[in-house]
């Protein structure tokens, strides 16, 4: 090429620099392959989006990837990136969260906005009729829903400015925890993370500021309090400003805190609780995403990078190694082992040993 450029052929480089880029692979941006098993990952329709502060990722049952962003609902199927903005009846703007329920009448969408907890069934399009539950059509206890969650069982978790809501099987179930978590703390200390036990009917809810409190449905299909985790005793938690929470297939928990992580195993409350902080090897003590991959390692995002913890051993990614940015917000693994990450600059994904940008 830099042959072409001689004194007198200007007109024709150009010409042929020109038609070059119109065939250039949409594959590559700003000289960076963003290729994803062997896929385009990035076409014009993601750099028009342009998506930030990505605060979750989540992968449904067909490997698509959905992202909660700025920019609104963002779902990408390992070939093409969609903004799903033209159905009027979807929030776009404030998104808190997004959640995936396979339900036996069919796949489903929920996002958590100010405007309440909206449902739509897969597949999404313009025309796709989306539902949203707030105060005013539903027992939901509060209309800004910050998080949703769900887990093997019937029930769908919808965490509020006001407390804790649940419905199963159409059924919204009655809130019985308010002499534990009263009204008045979940404003005092707002909900931040959600997750379930593995089979769904356990809720562990972090907070800022009032450590981990624990919701679950009773036999009376009730919603019942447990005492909240929280720094007193042999309960060891680095910090009560809770920001993330994932549940590991064995039952294990992860807390990701401001000063740090908790991890507590078994069944039995005040027993078996580990910390791990910077003095460990983790990047950054202020904890904001943790999800485990197809090996078993635990990825732990951010205000400073990622760590992975294999159980014995710390390996650390910051910016220097390609990330988008140190400030990781959200990171979920496909069904292929590719890790998605969310930051507040775009998404990030980590695949045979490599990060891609968008």
């Amino acid at each position: 090429m830099k042959n072409i450029f001689r004194p007198g052929h200007f007109f024709t480089a150009a010409i042929i620099l020109v038609i070059e880029l119109i065939l250039m692979p949409a594959y590559l941006v700003n000289g960076q392959s963003s290729a994803v098993n062997g896929n385009a990952g990035l076409d014009s329709i993601c750099k028009r989006i342009s998506p930030t502060n990505v605060n979750a990722v989540i992968v449904d049952n067909d490997n698509v990837k959905w992202f909660s962003t700025d920019a609104g609902i963002v779902s990408f199927d390992g070939k093409n990136w969609k903004l799903h903005d033209g159905n009027g009846s979807l929030p776009n703007q404030d998104l808190k969260g997004i959640a995936y329920v396979d339900n036996p009448g069919g796949p489903e969408l929920w996002v958590a906005s100010p405007v309440g907890a909206t449902v739509a069934r897969l597949p999404i399009d313009d025309t796709t009729d989306a539902i949203t539950y707030h105060p005013e059509n539903t027992p939901i206890v509060g209309k800004d829903v910050v998080g949703i969650a769900a887990g093997k069982d019937s029930i769908l978790w919808i965490g509020t400015e006001k407390g804790i809501s649940a419905l199963s099987g159409g059924k919204w179930l009655t809130p019985y925890y308010d002499l534990i978590y009263p009204e008045r703390m979940f404003k005092v200390f707002p909900i931040t993370s959600m997750a379930t036990n593995p089979k769904g009917d356990t809720l562990y809810v972090a907070t800022a500021g009032a450590g981990v409190v624990r919701v679950y449905r009773d036999d009376l299909d009730a919603i019942s309090g447990a005492s909240v985790y929280a720094q007193w005793g042999p309960i060891n938690l680095p910090s009560d400003n809770i920001r993330s929470i994932f549940i590991a297939p064995d039952g294990t928990k992860w807390f990701g805190t401001k000063k740090g992580i908790a991890r507590h195993t078994g069944n039995n409350t005040l027993d078996n609780w580990t910390v791990y902080t910077t003095d460990d090897g983790l990047v950054d003590n202020f904890v904001q995403a943790i999800c485990g991959d197809k090996k078993g390692n635990i990825w732990f995002g951010t205000k400073g990078g990622i760590s992975v913890f294999n159980g014995s051993s710390w390996i650390s990614y910051t910016t220097d190694n390609g990330l988008a940015s140190n400030n990781i917000l959200s990171i979920a693994t496909d069904h292929g082992g590719i890790v998605w990450i969310g930051t507040d600059v775009g998404i990030s994904c980590y695949e045979n040993e490599k990060f891609f940008n968008y």
